[in-house]
């Protein structure tokens, strides 16, 4: 399959496990996968990378996704990128605070590559 039709996507998260599945589900979609373990390295590697769209986990150290996500809309380069959140919590709270932040969705971990795939159908033409 040729990834000249797929999106560039960031996938941030601090578990290697989710970081990969996203990568593999992805892949497998034609799309060119970029990967941050936490907010931090999320910032240098969007600038870096440009992203079409990013998911972004909301539990992590040092720099949380609602952080990371707040961050990433206040650069007007990146304030059109869309960013899903990731969360093992499907709570109203968490998807309003995400909302609030500048995230066009909310994805319930674990996911399935449907739904992973899905999403960057929905948003990625953005």
């Amino acid at each position: 399959m040729s990834t000249a039709s797929g999106f560039k996507v960031l996938v941030i998260d601090d578990s290697n496990t989710i970081r990969r599945s996203a990568e593999i589900f992805l892949k497998q979609g034609g799309h060119d996968v970029m990967l941050a373990e936490d907010g931090f390295d999320a910032l240098s590697k969007v600038n870096d990378y440009a992203p079409h769209l990013i998911f972004c986990d909301i539990l992590m150290p040092r720099l949380d996704g609602y952080q990371t996500c707040a961050i990433i809309k206040r650069n007007a380069n990146f304030s059109a990128t869309p960013i899903i959140m990731l969360s093992s919590k499907d709570g109203v709270f968490d998807k309003a605070r995400g909302r609030m932040v500048g995230s066009e969705e909310y994805l319930t971990k674990p996911f399935t590559k449907d739904q992973l795939l899905q999403t960057v159908l929905q948003f990625g033409k953005i």
